[in-house]
């Protein structure tokens, strides 16, 4: 992982403009100049000159970060804040040590049968010790345990991962492109349905989808709390499971994940350039495979419902805006509708939403308030992460619409048996 001292001519090219103010939702949140970028990027090259170092208002300030790209995505220099931030985060740790939630973070993550017995475990405790409520809200569980706001909610683990499933698959056709698919925890843990889906869209248009148990976290959520080591394991195990299998693409459905593999492990090193270069996002992938050709050939439905989208930071950070809002206009079932503000952050930012919850909710709530004026009863997004926060937000504000994967409603469309 690249440390401060690699960043040092970015320092420079920041000429503390203050466009990144219009942009970052922490600051539209709080309004404090710490938490926007130039003023990260003036504490991280203090920290580098040795004026400043792991005072309180530092380390909260560089906490204040989602590591959403909004900044970058809006900086006439392209300054990459989110990597001086985590590059900053992970110095602070490696000098001052890991917080509590980082220590844990990393020992979970880099330990497989640690993350399935907390799955397991997670489906019969929750039945214990979280309130249910209401299926139609889309999440399942309120949380009454100390450090979790009792009005949050959070979808229900899963008993078996989607990795220990037996998925039903169908033979690929001779011309169809090798690919395997890049679960994630998100979808392994919480929503195995969304990678149930992506086989089963995959199989209907002839392709076979390679699977491995292998696999692990991305490392995002480590970066995240600035455990630049753990990182480095998860990254390492995912090259050695994966690069055994002959494939064309490593395809995600999750937006982090795709921003992870494409964009953060070339860092490590030549060896994941390769793999780096053949990951593709589902979406993107499904509309060179013609996927939306496909449902427009499909009859519209007479009783059709109105959804919007939400892009993922991770998405479209790179771009990927375009083959979501194609797809979803395709579907027979679904009248689209784009809303106000749909490429800003949702609030979830990893490790930040349970750091700084309070402000995550700010951000969430204005997401929620974009959606319910739109009229839509479906927001769409390709990450599960943003899933859990939307939902969230929603339900806080008692907003009768739900979060849903892009490929849930793809599959509904299909001739799928």
């Amino acid at each position: 992982m690249k440390d401060l001292k690699q960043y040092r001519e970015w320092f420079q090219a920041c000429v503390k403009c203050g466009a990144c103010r219009a942009t970052c939702p922490v600051f539209k949140a709080e309004n404090q100049e710490g938490g926007v970028a130039r003023g990260k990027i003036a504490l991280a090259q203090a920290m580098m000159d040795g004026q400043l170092f792991a005072e309180d208002g530092l380390i909260h300030d560089l906490s204040q970060c989602l590591l959403c790209g909004s900044c970058t995505h809006l900086c006439p220099n392209q300054v990459p804040t989110p990597d001086i931030v985590a590059a900053a985060r992970m110095e602070v740790a490696q000098k001052n040590g890991l917080s509590g939630l980082g220590r844990g973070v990393a020992a979970l993550l880099t330990h497989k049968k640690a993350m399935d017995w907390m799955s397991k475990s997670g489906d019969l405790a929750s039945r214990l010790l979280c309130r249910q409520i209401p299926e139609t809200s889309g999440l399942r569980l309120r949380f009454p345990l100390p450090g979790i706001p009792r009005t949050r909610t959070f979808p229900k683990p899963s008993f078996k991962p989607f990795l220990k499933r037996e998925i039903r698959q169908t033979p690929s056709r001779s011309t169809s492109p090798k690919v395997l698919f890049f679960t994630g925890c998100g979808i392994n843990y919480l929503y195995p349905e969304i990678g149930e889906y992506l086989v089963r869209i995959l199989n209907f248009m002839g392709i076979h989808v390679t699977l491995t148990d292998e696999q692990v976290c991305c490392g995002l959520p480590a970066l995240s709390a600035g455990a630049g080591e753990a990182v480095e394991t998860l990254a390492g195990k995912n090259l050695k499971a994966l690069k055994i299998h002959a494939f064309d693409y490593v395809l995600t459905a999750c937006a982090s994940c795709h921003g992870t593999l494409a964009g953060i492990y070339p860092a490590l090193g030549p060896d994941y350039q390769p793999f780096a270069q053949k990951t593709r996002d589902i979406m993107d992938f499904l509309m060179d495979m013609d996927l939306a050709g496909r449902l427009s050939s499909i009859p519209r439905s007479e009783a059709r419902v109105k959804v919007t989208y939400h892009d993922p930071c991770h998405l479209r950070n790179y771009g990927l805006t375009r083959a979501p809002r194609q797809i979803l206009s395709a579907l027979p079932q679904v009248d689209y509708v784009e809303m106000a503000d749909a490429a800003t952050c949702c609030g979830l930012g990893g490790t930040f939403s349970v750091h700084h919850y309070e402000t995550s909710q700010k951000i969430g709530t204005q997401k929620a308030k974009h959606v319910a004026q739109s009229g839509a009863k479906i927001v769409a997004t390709a990450c599960p992460g943003c899933i859990i926060q939307l939902q969230d937000s929603l339900n806080r504000k008692n907003i009768p619409a739900r979060a849903a994967h892009l490929l849930e409603l793809a599959c509904q469309a299909l001739p799928i048996k």
